[in-house]
Parts: structure tokens; sequence; C-alpha cells
């Protein structure tokens, strides 16, 4: 089969990735192996060819929005069948016992595996994955759409739900991609008022486009102080800006993997009158799985750009230049 690489962590534009010939892989026990079809370009697999996210082992498959047909079944597999269609999503596996997983925080497990940095991912022809954590995806859904919400739409959904905005309140979103530009549907979808701040134009006019009340820029103020906020953009420069502009007691939830540095902050302005700032880390499987349910119930659609699976590189470095809006998703050969 052919497969994506991190081959030499660094600067996308100096091609970290490469394309090479492997041995499609089998399915142990408890495993299905998954022709791709579709998989989604997550910011995390930029981190992750860039080095901001150190790879678990070299050569690893990035990836973790994938959709794809079971085509192979481990033994001890009765959860899917071949010929069914599945999602892989980030969170691969977890060891089910400590005391995270034994309280339903499986986000949390002091073990875990994660698809496309621990395993191999989607940036292939084939990947395997551990039955228990792979999704069934509804009819409604097809592959364009359904590839996103496995880790931008679930990770935006568990921000969103962090950030514990009450019924009809405002929300902030500091960056607009592929997370951000599906979490502001929910959202709208939920009665929330919802003002973007982010830079690029085309962000903000899909912004507005879907009906969000207000697009600025980054560092810009808001129109009316906000019940809770979240960052998507991993710029930690945007913490204490993101702070400032919360009500009080509003929740400010950063939901990327990697951020930047946070400058110091100012107690009376950024944390007083119990303005709270929490991270969000991975997901569980019910996040997921009520994702995959409501996601179609609200009509939440994903803004998609289409590449070819050779072009993953490419995919990549117009990720990194913010050349698109929404979320681009590769296309299996």
């Amino acid at each position: 089969m052919r497969a994506w690489i991190v081959n030499q962590p660094g600067p996308i534009g100096t091609e970290p990735l490469a394309r090479v010939e492997r041995d499609a892989p089998a399915p142990d026990a408890g495993q299905v192996r998954v022709k791709v079809t579709t998989c989604g370009v997550c910011r995390t697999d930029l981190h992750l060819a860039e080095g901001d996210l150190t790879p678990r082992r070299h050569g690893v498959v990035p990836g973790h929005e994938v959709v794809g047909i079971v085509d192979q079944v481990g033994p001890g597999v009765t959860r899917f069948q071949r010929g069914q269609r599945v999602g892989v999503a980030w969170l691969g596996g977890t060891d089910g016992t400590c005391r995270y997983c034994r309280s339903g925080r499986e986000n949390l497990c002091l073990a875990p595996t994660f698809t496309g940095w621990d395993v191999d991912g989607g940036y292939a022809d084939y990947c395997v994955a551990d039955a228990a954590f792979a999704y069934e995806l509804p009819d409604g859904l097809d592959d364009d759409q359904a590839a996103p919400l496995l880790c931008a739409g679930i990770i935006g959904y568990r921000a969103l739900k962090l950030a514990d905005v009450p019924a009809g309140g405002r929300l902030g979103i500091y960056g607009f991609g592929g997370s951000a530009h599906l979490t502001a549907q929910i959202a709208l979808a939920q009665g929330l008022e919802v003002h973007v701040l982010t830079r690029g134009e085309d962000n903000r006019r899909l912004a507005l486009e879907l009906g969000c009340a207000s697009a600025g820029g980054s560092h810009d103020e808001p129109p009316a102080l906000l019940d809770g906020a979240i960052l998507f953009a991993p710029a930690g420069d945007l913490v204490p800006v993101a702070l400032r502009s919360l009500d009080r007691g509003g929740t400010l939830a950063t939901a990327g993997i990697w951020l930047s540095d946070i400058p110091a902050l100012v107690y009376e302005d950024e944390l007083f009158y119990e303005r709270r700032l929490r991270s969000v880390t991975a997901n569980t499987r019910q996040d997921g799985e009520e994702l995959m349910r409501l996601a179609p119930r609200l009509g939440v659609r994903a803004t998609t750009v289409p590449y070819a699976m050779d072009d993953a590189d490419r995919a990549l470095a117009d990720l990194a230049a913010g050349a698109f809006s929404g979320a681009a998703v590769l296309h299996a050969s």
C-alpha cells in the first residue's frame, strides 16, 4: 500500500512528510482493518509534521479523521462486519482500568493511544483500529461530512460543553478553522449568540454566512462581554485577550493539543470575578457518539476543500498558510 509518513519533523516547507510503499497492515484480535476512502486534515497533523508534537515513533502515518470500509475483521470482533462503513478518530485506545477510565473520564487515561501519533493513521490506503473505539457512521453523513466530525467536530463539541455557556448566552470563538466552523453551527442551533474573532477575511465572511452575530479580528474586542469562549487558534497570546472579553463567571476553554506560550496574566484584569481558564484534552467515546447523532439532526455541515491523497503534503502546507476556509479532506485514489 501507499502511505505518507512523518519522516523528518520540521517546517512544512522542508517537506517533513515522505510518500512510501508499505505492506498493508493486518488486524490483530479486537481490531478491524479499514480501507480508507477519506481522511480529514487536522491542525494536529500539522503540529506533528512540524515537530510541535514529538512523534511517538519514527515513520508514523498521520491522520485521525478517517472514514472507510471494513475489509478485514480480527479475531473476537463482533461489533463490525466486512463492508461496513466506519470512522476512526483521534482517541485510539485506553487501558480501561485506570481511575480515569473507571470514572467515565477516559479522555484523561494514564495510558492512552492516539491514532496518527502512537499508531498509524489514515494518510494511507489502509489502517487498523481497535473496534471498540471506531464509530458506526449515520447514513445521513457522507464521507466528506463525516471525516471532519471525527476530530474537529468532536473536540469542538467537547470544548463547547466545557465553556459552559448558559442558555441564550454569548459565546466567543477565537480562530475559525475546521473545528470552529462546526462548533459555531452547533452553538447557533442551540440558541447561543456567537461572536467570532479570527484572522483572515475569508474566515470572517464564512462566520457571518453561517449566522454568527459578529466577526472581527483576533485581538479585537467583541461587541459585548462573553458568557464563555473557546480558543481554537494555537496562539497563547490570545489567552489574556479572550479572558478580558469574558463577563463575570465566564469560562475560556482552550481546544488545541498544542499552544504557544501564554504571557503573564494580570489577575485583576483577566482572572478576577471568577473567570475560569481550562483546557480540553482529547475526548471520550460518549462525546463522539453524541455528536454523530446530534450533527445530522441539527443540520451541521462542514465546509470542505478536497485534495487527492497524493497531495497530503500540499494540503498541510495550505492549512499552515491559511489558504482555505473550513476543513481539508483527502480522497483516496
